[in-house]
């Protein structure tokens, strides 16, 4: 029963910037952790960068460390994905996500129960 809407998606240069935002409401209480996925054209559903509501601990893949900063507003259920020095390889729809899993950082989509619409994120060359 929590329900998630994304926005801050577009079109960027190479090299460029933009911030995610997803807001949260409804059920948040039995919610501990807050991810990012992206879905590539031709590809599955990849999980790129999650934050604990409670603590502020977060976890990001590889290819994004230095370059993509999770946050979150715990007053206002607001979570955001920074994502600076943007690649054409990270043009992709960005799901924003939530999972009832009390330890560690969940990575599987099937370990999050509730999701976002999605937001288009474009990187030209």
């Amino acid at each position: 029963q929590l329900q998630l809407v994304e926005s801050g998606g577009g079109l960027v240069q190479a090299g460029g910037s933009l911030r995610l935002s997803c807001a949260a409401s409804g059920r948040t209480f039995s919610t501990y952790t807050m991810g990012w996925f992206r879905q590539a054209p031709g590809k599955e559903r990849e999980f790129v960068s999650a934050i604990r509501w409670r603590s502020g601990s977060t976890y990001s893949v590889d290819s994004v460390k230095g370059r993509f900063t999770i946050s979150r507003a715990n007053a206002k259920n607001m979570v955001y994905l920074q994502m600076n020095s943007l690649k054409p390889e990270d043009t992709a729809v960005y799901y924003c996500a939530g999972s009832r899993d009390v330890l560690g950082f969940p990575r599987q989509p099937d370990q999050y129960a509730y999701w976002g619409q999605g937001t288009q994120v474009t990187v030209s060359s």
